[in-house]
């Protein structure tokens, strides 16, 4: 993920400062030259870091912070509420216009992710009630048509299509089948260039004012650093962008552009992706990433996107089970499609408080096969063997291997470890100040199983 060096590096520096009771001048200048170079060290635009560290070394040798009681909290107070101002003080939203269709113009150069983040945003609006209506004004890149009515029709959204014409043209047919067929949004996938050159811009000053776009969005791909700042300003120049789709944030970029484009454009991120599916996709909250860098998690973004994935009636009969210990191997598959859905494992758990410092022990690939290795074993079960596993002797537990293509030890383990998994929830569902502890003890316990590539939940 994103500011995982970052992130790693920034919780060195706090760790050292909250370990002294004290803190001086000479603490913060050593403090800030670290945090610095780790601003640096993440592709962050040098100028955008030297504003940064002077605003907060300045609040960090205030009075209110020296003479605190806890001098290294408030110094991680401080960064985090300078990091939410360098990003953004609120999340920007579209401005949708009174008479529809509100037009959003897609640009940025070639191999940004500019195609699947316009069916992303389709996807994304149609959930909020909108009839959008995609337009393919890429007609030089090969099979960009096609690659854009794939995508489009994953996301269940229309395209508008007219082959490899004039994109002017394009664009102006686009809008009047928007209005004879009730779009109330229409998003243009322009053409990009591998660099910007003044054919693509002439092109794309032509199709703003044919267009006349509430919205034109620059798609920057986030492992481009400090790179994604010239692109922005380049964009802003010709075009007169309003704000900023990144995508690849769930790579292992540095995440310097993230940090930088709205301090030195002015423009607001307002949407980000964190993978290849539709689904990963996100608004993004100025907040919740200064929360992500820090290490403090991002729990409101878990609970949309748990939201989002499980189904309200599915989970009361969820927790009724649980609560009358009828919970069975059905189910524990059901919630690993359900965890699936929700994004990869890295991603979940750096949105979990107190455990993002640890994504660095986890393992993808390993936790990946293990729960495609844990779904063969189940499918292999019979109806009955699923709902009381208790039955499954060793001539089962053979079948079982053979037919899942594992071994027994294999099936072993999967059982021990449900048997586990229901104790665990039988203890959750205790309360009392005696079984909390133990309670939180048996989770982080299973959730270290999970780094490790063993039973994942």
């Amino acid at each position: 993920m994103a500011f995982e060096g970052l992130s790693e590096k920034l919780n060195g520096v706090f760790k050292r400062l909250k370990s002294k009771g004290k803190l001086n001048e000479a603490d913060v200048k050593t403090a800030m030259r670290e945090v610095r170079m780790a601003l640096l060290e993440a592709d962050v635009n040098y100028g955008v870091v030297k504003s940064f560290v002077a605003k907060v070394s300045e609040r960090c040798v205030g009075e209110e912070v020296l003479k605190s009681l806890t001098p290294g909290q408030q110094v991680i107070k401080i960064v985090n509420e300078e990091l939410i101002a360098l990003m953004g003080d609120a999340n920007a939203k579209i401005n949708f216009p009174n008479k529809p269709p509100c037009i959003i113009m897609m640009c940025g150069l070639q191999g940004s992710g500019k195609t699947t983040h316009s069916a992303k945003l389709a996807k994304y609006f149609k959930e909020q009630g909108k009839r959008p209506l995609l337009v393919a004004c890429d007609v030089y890149r090969p099979a960009a048509i096609e690659q854009l009515k794939i995508v489009g029709a994953k996301a269940d959204v229309a395209v508008f299509e007219m082959g490899q014409i004039d994109p002017r043209k394009i664009v102006k047919e686009a809008l009047k089948h928007a209005k004879d067929y009730g779009n109330d949004l229409v998003i243009l996938d322009t053409a990009g260039r591998l660099h910007i050159d003044e054919e693509l811009m002439n092109e794309l000053s032509d199709i703003k004012k044919i267009a006349e776009p509430n919205e034109i969005m620059l798609v920057v791909d986030a492992m481009t650093g400090q790179d994604a700042v010239n692109i922005a300003k380049s964009f802003d120049e010709t075009l007169g962008i309003d704000s900023v789709l990144l995508t690849k944030l769930d790579s292992d970029t540095r995440g310097g552009a993230a940090l930088s484009v709205l301090a030195a454009t002015g423009k607001p991120i307002k949407f980000v992706g964190t993978g290849e599916k539709l689904d990963e996709f996100e608004v993004f909250h100025p907040e919740r990433m200064a929360s992500r860098i820090l290490g403090m998690g991002d729990v409101l973004t878990l609970i949309e996107r748990a939201q989002s994935t499980i189904d309200e009636e599915d989970a009361k009969k969820l927790a009724n089970k649980v609560k009358n210990n009828g919970f069975d191997l059905n189910d524990l598959l059901d919630q690993m499609k359900q965890i699936h859905k929700m994004g990869s494992l890295r991603s979940l758990i750096g949105m979990i408080p107190g455990l993002s410092n640890q994504m660095n022990d986890i393992d993808e690939e390993a936790g990946e096969k293990q729960m495609k290795k844990t779904e063969a074993i189940i499918l292999s079960m019979t109806k009955k063997e699923r709902e009381k596993p208790s039955i499954i002797n060793p001539q089962r537990k053979r079948r079982i291997a053979a037919g899942s293509g594992t071994k027994v030890e294999d099936v072993n383990r999967l059982l021990k470890q449900f048997d586990q998994m229901q104790k665990m929830m039988k203890q959750f569902g205790v309360s009392g100040k005696g079984k909390r502890k133990g309670n939180m003890r048996t989770a982080m316990s299973m959730m270290r199983n999970m780094k490790k590539g063993g039973f994942p939940m």
